[in-house]
């Protein structure tokens, strides 16, 4: 129970890290390809993990490999999408992985129980704080993010099987390097051109938002099921909306009160379960 609650706490802080995170890469990718923004923010994390490259243990690089794709396919499709749709939509979109994860669990045959409420109560309550009726109803932002939320699933899914089996910093160095290594093609195919590039917001998503937090998320999933994992992290949203009501003056409408609600409650509902 001490690694389950220590685990809860990781995650909790992990959300808070991703709350930070939309708005800044929407304004990174307006100034910088998303294939260089990739590449440089996992390049920039890898630095951290560079001095366990050499002593990993035996058997990490094939399941951290594994881990990479998913994680680059992602990110790549969460940045790309952002060009086109908004940071509440892409929000939005990504939280259908919260319903995704027990689906792709029960299509595997595991049974996942009454987390099917919390996972819908939380997936109604990120549309209720990311509705914007100024946004039109579908665009090409909008499919690619679709693929965030998919592939996002299965991350989720898989790393709850290497996070038990793996050390957690030896699997967090490897994602990352493998992510590096992964994005650099896509890089370089759109051209590597420095000048411009917001070094400020690489160096925050590289430190903090792809270093700490994947490692947090591989340390965190060691103990928290996957299906109750998807459902914290629907608390990135409302950290969001938090952090632009204290920094920018934002203020939630009702339906946004109401949503932010709605996840809080179907949070607690999750942990509250047995972490068996």
């Amino acid at each position: 129970m001490r690694g389950y609650a220590l685990g809860l706490l990781a995650l909790n802080l992990l959300t808070l890290l991703w709350g930070t995170t939309f708005v800044v890469v929407k304004g990174a990718v307006a100034e910088m390809p998303p294939s260089l923004l990739v590449f440089l923010r996992f390049l920039l994390a890898s630095l951290f993990f560079l001095p366990l490259a050499l002593r990993l243990p035996r058997g990490v690089w094939g399941p951290g490999l594994e881990l990479s794709f998913w994680l680059l396919l992602g990110y790549a499709s969460q940045a790309v999408g952002l060009l086109y749709t908004s940071a509440s939509r892409s929000a939005f979109i990504t939280a259908l992985n919260v319903v995704l994860v027990p689906l792709l669990l029960g299509l595997a045959g595991r049974r996942v129980g009454p987390v099917w409420l919390a996972a819908l109560l939380a997936f109604l309550g990120v549309g209720l704080l990311s509705y914007d009726p100024r946004q039109p109803p579908l665009n090409l932002g909008d499919l690619w993010t679709l693929l965030t939320a998919l592939t996002y699933a299965l991350y989720i899914v898989r790393l709850e099987v290497h996070a038990k089996a793996y050390p957690s910093l030896p699997l967090t160095a490897v994602q990352v390097l493998g992510t590096t290594l992964l994005a650099l093609p896509w890089a370089l195919a759109d051209g590597v051109r420095l000048e411009g590039v917001p070094w400020g917001a690489v160096l925050y998503l590289g430190v903090a938002a792809t270093a700490l937090t994947t490692w947090l998320q591989t340390w965190g999933q060691r103990y928290v099921p996957a299906p109750q994992a998807a459902i914290l992290y629907t608390l990135e949203p409302v950290w969001a909306t938090l952090f632009a009501f204290l920094l920018l003056g934002e203020r939630l409408g009702p339906s946004g009160l109401l949503g932010a609600f709605l996840v809080v409650l179907a949070t607690l509902g999750a942990i509250r379960r047995s972490p068996a």
